[in-house]
């Protein structure tokens, strides 16, 4: 089976012999009209084969799978009245969603993560992200408040960041195998701005970008805002599929291009030092400028952590940004871009237009605590690894019927739940206090990956039992949605 491959072409069509080449190897082997639509159907939620795209005329994907046409015209048959594909005459056959599995809409932001409007947070599993160290944090805030009146004696404004936290963020990418001087990093408030400022700054509405499918499903909204054109490379639980990402950037050629190497959000993926250096290559022969989230790069659970992409050469058409959200804290809001020393001119000045300057006192506390991070991390690490085994654990306990990839690092599991039932079960889970990200968020084309949860194990485990005993209570017993409860989407 060709994992992780994905279908988004500029003519919207997948020719007979690279649908069979997505199909499993038992389906072609054995051709059966239920099988090869269930198989279809599962290519077109996973995301490898994306939304209103035309597929293959019957006798053409007959020859291709060794099947007889009237196995093909059974499995389309069975497609269209499961709402997977739509025929008109003339035009051929093409792969939508049934009634019922389009996105849910965007409501207002329920509290800070997804909360109810009553104040009660209940379980929260949308944010793949843990409360502060508590002992790191107080230190940095310590340190923090002994440094803060010398600096107050200025008027504030620090436009590129603190010199003291550019120059240590630059020390630890060089430490990591980045060369990199100050003058090469801009700080900002969080990854998320510094995602935001790289969009406005290199692209306009328009633009053709390329992301992972799935993705940060934030990152995804801010290409949305921003009115760009977005195609996609497949991200499998067994990682990327450099073959059809080469051939999709070197057929779109975008104009940039947002990938998470480093334990990918959702899946967890790792990716490989060969494919790294073919990314590179491609974008750099495309055209392409290549943002790297860094974000969760740090959470190397059962392997060392990766050099930067960056560090490879003829890297600097390579912007990465990262923060110490996952590490250390969200609501220490710094994060940071790393470029040549032109561009990050360039986004400070465009950063100004909107936001002028970062606080100093999260600076400071941010300072503090990344020249505490090799102390720290490990800690960190150490307690993400027993909640990790513990949400596993839960999930052996009370759905053994979904399926899961424990990979070797990152922040939560990208379970597989057998049906594509996930917006349905993050609306009753809501019903009973559990906040979770849905499959849908995190991928391209609207509504796909509905057979998906991301779970984080960020929780401690007590609170993971509970949350995976009342996600399997509203999988199993269709749990009614509560009058009057909002649906969460918004995910971190």
């Amino acid at each position: 089976m060709a994992n992780g491959r994905v279908v988004h072409t500029a003519d919207r069509m997948i020719g007979s012999r690279q649908l069979a080449a997505l199909l499993p190897a038992e389906v072609v082997a054995r051709p059966g009209y239920r099988s090869l639509a269930d198989a279809v159907r599962t290519l077109i939620l996973d995301g490898r084969v994306a939304l209103h795209v035309r597929l293959p005329a019957e006798r053409e994907l007959a020859e291709a799978v060794g099947a007889s046409r009237a196995t093909v015209t059974a499995a389309y048959d069975l497609l269209r009245q499961s709402g997977y594909v739509r025929s008109r005459r003339g035009s051929g056959t093409w792969t939508e969603l049934p009634d019922g599995h389009a996105p849910v809409g965007a409501h207002a932001l329920v509290g800070a993560g997804g909360y109810s409007a009553d104040g009660d947070t209940g379980i929260d599993l949308a944010i793949a992200a843990m409360g502060a160290p508590e002992d790191s944090l107080t230190d940095a805030l310590a340190r923090a408040a002994v440094r803060l009146p010398l600096l107050a004696r200025s008027p504030g404004y620090h436009p590129f960041g603190l010199p003291d936290l550019r120059a240590a963020v630059a020390d630890r990418f060089t430490r990591r195998g980045l060369p990199t001087r100050p003058e090469q990093i801009l700080v900002t408030a969080g990854a998320q701005q510094a995602f935001a400022l790289v969009v406005g700054l290199l692209c306009r509405p328009g633009d053709r970008v390329v992301t992972e499918n799935p993705t940060y499903a934030n990152a995804l909204d801010a290409l949305r805002h921003a009115r760009l054109r977005t195609g996609s490379i497949a991200v499998s639980d067994t990682g990327w599929d450099l073959d059809i990402a080469e051939s999709t950037l070197r057929q779109t050629v975008p104009r940039l291009a947002y990938v998470i190497p480093d334990f990918h959000n959702p899946t967890g993926s790792l990716m490989p030092p060969e494919q790294r250096r073919r990314l590179l290559d491609v974008t750099r022969a495309t055209g392409t400028w290549l943002v790297v989230d860094e974000t969760i790069a740090d959470i190397a659970l059962d392997v060392p952590p990766a050099a930067p992409l960056a560090s490879r050469s003829g890297a600097d058409h390579v912007l990465t940004i990262g923060s110490l959200s996952k590490t250390h804290w969200g609501g220490v809001r710094v994060g940071w871009v790393r470029a040549t020393a032109k561009l990050i001119t360039e986004l400070t000045a465009l950063r100004v237009s909107t936001d002028m300057t970062g606080s100093v006192l999260d600076q400071l506390v941010a300072l503090h605590l990344l020249a505490d991070l090799d102390r720290s991390l490990p800690l960190r690490l150490d307690q993400l690894r027993e909640r990790r085994a513990a949400l596993v654990a839960s999930l052996e306990r009370h759905t053994p019927e979904w399926s899961w990839r424990t990979q070797p690092g990152g922040l939560s599991l990208w379970v597989d739940l057998g049906e594509p039932v996930s917006s349905a079960l993050a609306e009753r889970a809501a019903a009973v206090g559990v906040h979770i990200g849905r499959g849908a968020r995190f991928g391209v084309d609207p509504g796909t990956f509905e057979h998906r949860l991301r779970i984080p194990y960020t929780l401690p485990a007590d609170r993971l039992d509970e949350g995976v005993r009342l996600l399997a209570q509203a999988f199993h017993d269709g749990v009614p949605l509560a009058p009057g409860v909002e649906r969460p989407y918004w995910v971190a």
